[in-house]
């Protein structure tokens, strides 16, 4: 006899949440290993004194962990996935009949904080697995991503335009806003007689320095001439301009979303960001550094200022920083080599059609050398003593010649293949591979196997 199932729901008595959540779920060993105690300090000069009581910003900050965790990226799916997952309510503490936040609150909340506080809580969760030597410091690898944005092409409107719109605006609200402060402030002194304390800024002490005032001022003023992508956020620079192309973003800007531009896609041009990555070469793989940008930014451009403050603010001295072909700039290079950072990034040979690649079986990479077969990958460079110059070049040498950092750690290409070498101060190792120096400018390398 064929059953049938009717959907009958009795009221719930005497069941517990706590009950209904597995002992080894993930966010029950999240919230015995993760305290975010510390986030009521970071915000707590954005809320008034009084009033009806806000969402708790622990919650808020719980529901932003389930949003990275389960790949959510909109407030309004946030909360449909809390209302529908008993795990989630019992992470961020809500009972079965207790109402969830609004999808809206939570978009008014992360506009409050800004970037900063979020930036703090990023840090303070680094700090902790620092704290538990999950931070290993040794290694560095850098790596970006693209982002589809909510907008669409047809938002783009010719950049000029809406700057004029927008400094029109914002000038006739400008002087509204002066005219009624002078009127305020002339009714508050016929008012009162008293004149009105004026609170005195302290101002930033100096902290001491072995640098004379001559190399302050001159360093002052470098730090003012160069673009940080960290201090502005990843914005582009918009006064730089190139010679040979114009970007499409310095024409035309997104009403809906000014912030993303325009980027390639498998299904065309679309709208879109870019994040880059700065992780721990530990076993954890911890990320310690992470900047948002317009997809217009390559991944080189923000690369020092990302590896440089990672090294500052965890206090880290890394022996090598590892990226792929869109890192292998000069500047990069020699920048990384100059703080004795060993630079293990290819760099792409413009002479050739074929895109460089790492091969699965004759390639490898240690912490003393890399070996890449020339069918595989053209051109790759390699960390040396001494810097990069406008001379030096790659060519491919014959047979088994191996290039190494410092000892014969690479097991060897096969006798068949060409391998890559680089004209540095690198170590040929081989059967009696040797480097001639050409008298022009196009070195070469060669080989003799015995």
């Amino acid at each position: 006899m064929m059953g049938t199932k009717a959907r009958r729901f009795a009221p719930l008595i005497n069941v517990s949440l706590e009950d209904l959540v597995p002992a080894d779920h993930f966010y029950r060993h999240l919230e015995r290993t993760l305290d975010l105690s510390f986030v009521r300090e970071f915000v707590q000069q954005t809320y008034a004194g009084g009033g009806r009581p806000s969402i708790d910003p622990i919650v808020f900050f719980k529901l932003q962990l389930v949003m990275f965790f389960e790949g959510i990226r909109a407030a309004r799916q946030l909360m449909r996935h809390a209302a529908d997952r008993l795990s989630v309510r019992w992470f961020i503490g809500y009972d079965l009949g207790e109402p969830l936040p609004d999808h809206s609150s939570l978009t008014r909340i992360r506009e409050r904080y800004g970037v900063e506080v979020f930036r703090r809580f990023f840090e303070q969760i680094v700090e902790q697995c620092q704290h538990t030597k999950l931070v290993w410091g040794r290694e560095l690898y850098i790596d970006g991503t693209k982002v589809q944005a909510n907008a669409s092409k047809d938002s783009l409107t010719p950049r000029f335009f809406v700057e004029a719109h927008l400094s029109t605006l914002f000038s006739d609200q400008a002087e509204e806003a002066t005219g009624e402060g002078e009127q305020d402030a002339s009714q508050d002194e016929s008012a009162s007689t008293e004149p009105s304390p004026q609170l005195e800024k302290s101002s930033p002490v100096a902290l001491p320095t072995s640098f004379s005032l001559e190399q302050r001022c001159e360093l002052s003023q470098q730090n003012e001439a160069r673009h940080d992508w960290i201090e502005q956020l990843g914005a582009q620079d918009r006064s730089v301009k190139g010679r040979s192309y114009q970007r499409m973003a310095d024409y035309f800007v997104s009403t809906t979303d000014p912030d993303a531009t325009l980027m390639e896609t498998t299904k065309g041009a679309d709208m879109g960001y870019r994040t880059h990555y700065v992780v721990d070469g530990g076993k954890a793989r911890i990320i310690l550094g992470v900047l948002v940008t317009p997809s217009e930014v390559m991944d080189n451009q923000p690369m020092r200022d990302l590896i440089f403050r990672t090294c500052f603010r965890w206090k880290l001295r890394p022996r090598h920083v590892t990226g792929d072909t869109k890192y292998g700039t000069t500047d990069n290079i020699v920048a990384l080599e100059r703080e004795h950072i060993h630079a293990y990034v290819p760099i792409a040979d413009l002479t050739r059609a074929a895109r460089p690649s790492f091969a699965k079986r004759t390639s490898s990479m240690t912490h003393s050398a890399m070996c890449t077969s020339a069918p595989q990958a053209r051109s790759c460079i390699f960390a040396s003593d001494k810097p990069p110059t406008a001379r030096d070049g790659i060519e491919l040498a014959p047979k088994t010649a191996i290039t190494a950092h410092s000892k014969p750690s690479v097991p060897p290409v096969p006798r068949d293949v060409a391998s890559v070498g680089v004209w540095m101060s690198s170590i040929w190792i081989g059967s009696e591979a040797t480097i001639r120096l050409s008298p022009t400018r196009k070195p070469y390398a060669s080989g003799r196997c015995g």
